[in-house]
């Protein structure tokens, strides 16, 4: 899927390909104007992508091909075992959680599970959750605080679904579980914002000691759709909210929100998926070794001392 601001690279590497063909067909050297033009493709992906937007990177955050939560716990984990259900009403295909093996470390990960077509977001309602969800995602959390296991999750969510169910079944309540839960949690909590990091919705996996951040995925209060619609009742201002929701990776390292970013690929995560899960392996492994080795009682005065700091200028 080729997002706006892409089209003129892809009109360039297309004249490429075009170029290449009529050389094998035909037979005539274009090899000097291939090299310049394959140049020219570098230098413009470059700048492209050294220079994006709040709005742009927003896109990029949501790409249907971006690697979601499934696919990073296949790619990272082994023995991976799924668990369903919040014991209280039902299964929520919006979050994914289970045990896995991670460097051998026993494990329990979770994260929202956005899907790569239509089909597969309608079933997983689009990474939104449910009350049931969160709540499944905090009965694991209450297991591996249990077993001793450290907490991986994996945030990509536009928000929590704000449908009547949802809120019939206590939506607000489940987040707010969760948020008073985590911050109590007597293990370590590693969470990595892959694409979307949306409202409460992703702030119910977001209490964690570290939080890591892909350079292009976003984090923020509101999505830019929902926040335009509140300050300025037009949703079709989306992209100048992006532009004062300050929702980058960047800019909330500033703001001391999150922890670490980590670099995508050029052309963002899904353009090149080995090297996207080498960078959030190498990231991840690092950060869960130094969590493991610090002492209960300090783990959780840290993860209080850090969300308290928060916004403090001073």
């Amino acid at each position: 899927m080729a997002l706006d601001f892409e089209r003129p690279l892809l009109e360039l590497e297309a004249k490429i390909e075009e170029l290449k063909r009529f050389t094998n067909e035909k037979g005539i050297d274009f090899s000097d104007e291939i090299i310049l033009l394959e140049k020219k493709s570098r230098d413009m992906k470059e700048k492209i992508y050294r220079n994006l937007d709040p709005w742009q990177k927003v896109q990029i955050a949501r790409h249907a091909a971006r690697p979601n939560t499934k696919d990073y716990i296949t790619a990272l984990f082994h023995d991976f075992l799924e668990f369903h259900g919040d014991r209280l009403y039902g299964d929520d295909p919006a979050v994914m959680g289970g045990i896995a093996r991670y460097k051998s470390i026993p494990v329990t990960v979770i994260g929202h599970l956005k899907g790569h077509d239509t089909k597969e977001n309608v079933y997983r309602n689009f990474g939104m959750a449910h009350p049931e969800g969160f709540r499944k995602a905090l009965r694991l959390m209450k297991q591996a605080e249990k077993f001793n296991r450290p907490v991986i999750c994996f945030i990509d969510t536009a928000g929590a679904y704000c449908g009547m169910g949802a809120e019939e079944r206590g939506q607000g309540e489940a987040i707010a579980k969760n948020l008073m839960v985590m911050s109590a949690l007597r293990i370590p909590i590693v969470s990595v914002v892959i694409g979307e990091g949306g409202s409460g919705g992703a702030l119910a996996l977001g209490v964690a000691n570290k939080i890591l951040m892909q350079e292009h995925a976003i984090f923020s209060v509101s999505s830019p759709e929902a926040a335009a619609s509140i300050l300025w009742k037009d949703g079709t201002k989306a992209k100048e909210a992006a532009e004062v929701l300050n929702l980058t990776a960047q800019d909330l390292l500033r703001f001391g929100v999150i922890d670490e970013i980590l670099p995508e690929p050029l052309g963002g995560a899904h353009s090149d998926l080995a090297a996207t899960y080498q960078i959030v392996d190498k990231s991840l492994a690092h950060n869960l070794t130094e969590l493991m080795k610090i002492p209960v009682e300090e783990l959780v005065e840290a993860r209080y001392r850090k969300f308290r700091s928060i916004g403090q200028t001073g």
